[in-house]
């Protein structure tokens, strides 16, 4: 165990890490202090402490998929944030910070993970997304909102997690209100929802702004959720769907949509194809159109996917940072008339998934199997770490083709979204 407690030496001051090797050897990191996690961690393997050595992102998520790796409690959650924690990305904390040598090799080969052209996409998003409708039914909330939930009374907490009175629900239901606020809708308006998913989204705008909307998505599995939602509620006329891409979807309508929304999906597009999704955004948009961008952002500057998302949860994904965005909305002439950066958010979010999923566990087990059990509360782990104390955040951005698109302050996004949230 010598290579890995160098590795943590230094690493964990607050909280208590216990590792017992696959010869009960025991080794202890931190001390116990209030608020922190105290966790056991236990090597089954010789070879377990090597893997997680080699690459510790991926060799724990493998070690730990594989039951190579346990934590007592399956307090996997503990764990990752017990050593996140203790290295915030404000304080340039990192475990396992890869080599100069390697960060530039993921800097070169970022754009041959990414090509995401159409039939790559369509792969990429079934790998994912079409893992089973039921399976995401058994966590999500009744909607299926698979995104940053919006947490406005959220307080945060020193150093560690934040708080909400809100329910999973209540915070989705707060966050289409304010999307649907900075879209500045209009009845009869005509919405395109770029990554509409299973539908919510586009059904929500529709019912309380009275617009028109075109979901599209790469997901069979979401498309026929979609629509029949949108034939359950009478609205399959006014609310359509369509399996498509944005780039096909580009050519046949330009300058047709008032308002575009996608949420979740540009961390799909790599960075290869940033400038053709704003080109696409821009061409579709009428002159005075508005666009609304929510996505999970990068804090700092560019960097590259970790391998276990990678692998696998998110084959062909990437994190932008606001440079990045930024960048590429610009040379398509869109104007950024705000942009917001919600923190915590999906901290909580992520915090409440994860919970959810460990109440279904048995069922998700008989669904899928443990292996994948592992691996999914392995990802929700890890994502809530990196937003709770890693780099990553959630941005909105709303753009514009036109200066005057827009009232020129933002109190009408406050007002709308009271109007919205009373409606439920």
């Amino acid at each position: 165990m010598t290579l890995l407690a160098r590795l943590l030496d230094g690493r964990v001051s607050h909280g208590q890490l216990t590792i017992i090797d696959h010869r009960g050897d025991i080794r202890q990191f931190g001390t116990p202090a209030p608020g922190w996690p105290e966790i056991a961690l236990r090597l089954h393997t010789a070879n377990a402490e090597r893997r997680i050595l080699l690459n510790p992102r991926l060799g724990l998520g493998e070690a730990y998929m594989d039951g190579s790796v346990s934590v007592d409690g399956d307090n996997i959650m503990g764990l990752v944030e017990l050593v996140r924690r203790n290295n915030p990305w404000e304080k340039g904390g990192e475990i396992g910070d890869p080599s100069t040598i390697k960060r530039l090799g993921d800097q070169l080969v970022r754009p041959l993970r990414q090509l995401n052209n159409l039939a790559r996409s369509r792969a990429n998003v079934a790998h994912h997304y079409d893992l089973s409708n039921d399976f995401y039914r058994l966590w999500l909330d009744p909607d299926m909102q698979y995104s940053c939930a919006y947490w406005p009374d959220a307080v945060a907490e020193e150093g560690g997690a934040a708080r909400s009175t809100m329910t999973l629900e209540q915070a989705q239901l707060a966050k289409k209100a304010h999307i649907a606020a900075k879209l500045a809708l209009r009845p009869g308006q005509n919405l395109l929802d770029i990554g509409c998913g299973w539908g919510g989204m586009a059904l929500y705008l529709h019912r309380v702004a009275r617009v028109e909307v075109l979901g599209i998505t790469l997901s069979a599995e979401q498309l026929k959720v979609a629509r029949e939602r949108a034939a359950a509620a009478g609205v399959a006329d006014k609310v359509r769907f369509e399996l498509m891409d944005y780039r096909v979807l580009a050519q046949r309508a330009p300058g047709y949509f008032d308002r575009i929304v996608s949420v979740g999906m540009f961390e799909h597009v790599g960075v290869p194809q940033f400038d053709r999704f704003f080109r696409a955004a821009a061409s579709l948009m009428k002159d005075d159109g508005v666009m609304l961008l929510h996505t999970i952002g990068r804090m700092g500057s560019p960097g590259a996917t970790d391998a276990f998302t990678r692998k696998h949860i998110f084959p062909g994904g990437y994190i932008p940072a606001l440079s990045e965005t930024l960048a590429a909305s610009e040379k398509a002439r869109l104007i950024a008339t705000d942009i917001e950066t919600l923190r915590l958010h999906y901290a909580l979010t992520l915090r409440a998934w994860y919970s959810r999923v460990q109440m279904r566990r048995d069922a998700i087990i008989a669904m899928m199997d443990e292996r994948f059990y592992r691996m999914w509360t392995f990802y929700l782990a890890g994502a809530a770490a990196a937003f709770e104390s890693g780099g990553m955040c959630n941005h909105q951005y709303q753009l514009t083709r036109d200066r005057r698109s827009l009232p020129l302050t933002r109190d009408y996004i406050a007002k709308a979204e009271r109007r919205y949230l009373a409606l439920g």
